[in-house]
């Protein structure tokens, strides 16, 4: 197997034991440009999910320092957002990773 389809595919599953450091460093190592573009597309797609993420924590701070009785529909709406988005892009990444392997 070719070290840049393992490398590029790597990049993809580093969401699960690396987050976004492995792709940043594959993409400042390597000189090839068909892994150093998997590294950013990877590099993208695990920094997307810190969008809701910001959104959520921002509404949760809100709620304890106003210091509702419940959760405001805010709150649970950013949470429904953050796992969407969060399986989404897990999703996505598998399936990127397993196709770069798998192709000829």
């Amino acid at each position: 197997m070719e070290t840049r389809k393992v490398l590029s595919s790597l990049c993809y599953f580093s969401i699960f034991f690396a987050g976004f450091l492995f792709p940043l460093i594959v993409y400042f190592a390597t000189g090839d440009e068909v892994t150093k573009r998997h590294a950013k597309k990877s590099l993208l797609s695990h920094l997307i999910p810190l969008i809701p993420t910001a959104l959520m924590v921002f509404t949760i701070l809100n709620d304890i320092f106003t210091m509702h009785d419940r959760i405001s529909a805010i709150t649970i709406i950013s949470m429904i957002v953050l796992l969407l988005t969060w399986g989404f892009v897990v999703i996505w990444n598998i399936i990127k990773g397993v196709k770069i392997l798998i192709s000829e």
